[in-house]
């Protein structure tokens, strides 16, 4: 076992062994429909049902799903990893971004994945700020569980991965 002190290359590679599931989050409201590829994401509490999203404050999406308070987390399977990279790359715009994949919008309107494993719509309920990115808080409104029989893609040591 190697045992060093956490410098921030040191806990990004520790973290890296840690499987996440692979989601897009999406928000859609006065400044358009924003999205981008998270692995940050982790349930709360069942009762409210209640998620989590860290998402840098770098970007350009943070100030935009702040302001329209809504977003949709949805769950991506393992047909899905061009689909991951595109919504993960600062190269391809915001209207670009949509042009892969089938969408709708949502209960709660927010761009819904036709196929996503999962999809789950949020309202803001909570934001905290920790180092380079805010924690987002996202109360359950609606959620659309597809039967299908996929694998979930997965995203760890910095690779895609299913199960």
């Amino acid at each position: 076992m190697n045992t060093a002190l956490p410098s921030t290359q040191i806990f990004r590679d520790a973290m890296a062994r840690l499987a996440s599931a692979v989601t897009i989050i999406t928000t859609n409201g006065e400044q358009g429909r924003y999205g981008f590829t998270a692995s940050a994401v982790s349930s709360v509490t069942d009762t409210p049902p209640t998620l989590l999203v860290c998402i840098n404050r770098q970007t350009k999406t943070h100030p935009v799903l702040l302001q329209h308070g809504t977003f949709a987390v949805n769950i991506l399977s393992d047909g899905h990893e061009a689909l991951s990279n595109h919504f993960a790359s600062s190269a391809v715009n915001m209207e670009e971004r949509f042009s892969l994949g089938s969408w709708h919008i949502g209960k709660n309107g927010q761009p819904i994945l036709e196929d996503a494993l999962v999809s789950l719509e949020c309202t803001i309920s909570n934001i905290q700020d920790v180092g380079t990115h805010t924690v987002v808080f996202g109360e359950v409104s609606y959620i659309n569980i597809n039967e299908t029989k996929e694998n979930s893609l997965l995203w760890i040591r910095r690779n895609y991965m299913s199960i």
